[in-house]
């Protein structure tokens, strides 16, 4: 072949190599853009159909419950009776003779807080008198999620209540004993008082019953030059009228006289009904 044939078919050849070479170029360029693609859609599609694969997202995972509100038991207690209405009138003969009617005091709810007072002078003019003063108070505790049972908040206040009457301010001859048979928990505190009018011997009874506390206070003095009483007597007095006022309480709320009720529930007890209603309703 002739040196001129021979260049004329490399010229005819070069743009054919070159146009070849492009396209390999293009190809090998085009390649991993397209394995890539693959790949992506390949983990895209495990993911989706819940394949096992790295690509696969995790399950969410349930949210906690809520915690449950903390509870508390109910209070035994609802109400409370009339406070001038506790004692019968053979004790208020008894300890508050002259008295006429008793003074109610003052109260912001009725169902939670109560007392009546009576005042009784026999007065024998030169031979002197004799003075007697009777109060009844009453406080109901509600139960309460923050502070807790009912009966739990009453017997705070029963502690209180001794403390202070043992405490009292210008108290001679303080004396503290327990009483039994009244409410679930009875403590008489007396002690003697001078006044400007005479000698004053004070006896006081607190007591509680499931989530009300009672306070009997109860003083007599000799006036005018006659003779102070009996601080024993006065006690029994005192001891008595507490006891009926306990008896009120539990009355007014239809249990029997002096006796805690026994629907009162232990929180384990009231934790176990919860349990099987939950378990009657599945």
């Amino acid at each position: 072949m002739s040196e001129g044939t021979m260049q004329r078919r490399a010229q005819r050849e070069q743009p054919e190599r070159a146009k070849r070479l492009t396209r390999v170029l293009v190809c090998a360029t085009a390649v991993p853009v397209l394995l890539a693609a693959a790949g992506c859609s390949s983990d895209s599609g495990s993911g989706e159909g819940g394949g096992g694969g790295k690509g696969a997202s995790a399950p969410a995972s349930a949210s906690p419950s809520a915690s449950p509100s903390p509870t508390v038991r109910a209070a035994a207690y609802q109400k409370l009776p009339e406070p001038c209405t506790v004692l019968s009138e053979k004790t208020l003969d008894d300890l508050a003779p002259k008295a006429k009617t008793g003074k109610e005091g003052s109260s912001d709810d009725v169902s939670t807080r109560g007392s009546c007072s009576w005042s009784s002078l026999d007065n024998n003019g030169v031979k002197g008198s004799q003075f007697r003063w009777l109060n009844v108070s009453l406080l109901r505790f509600d139960s309460n999620a923050t502070r807790g049972p009912g009966d739990k908040l009453a017997q705070d206040y029963y502690d209180k209540q001794v403390r202070d009457a043992q405490s009292a301010e210008g108290a001679k001859n303080t004396a503290s004993e327990p009483v039994t048979g009244t409410g679930d928990e009875a403590t008489a505190v007396r002690y003697d008082l001078k006044k400007e009018e005479g000698a004053f011997k004070q006896q006081t009874v607190v007591a509680r019953v499931e989530n009300v506390v009672v306070t009997v206070d109860y003083n007599g003095a000799g006036l005018a030059g006659d003779k102070t009483p009996d601080a024993d007597d006065l006690m029994k007095d005192a001891q008595k009228a507490a006891k009926e006022a306990v008896a009120s309480v539990t009355e007014a709320n239809g249990t029997g006289a002096g006796s805690s009720p026994s629907a009162s529930k232990s929180p384990s007890a009231s934790a176990s009904e919860s349990a099987s209603k939950a378990s009657s309703k599945g």
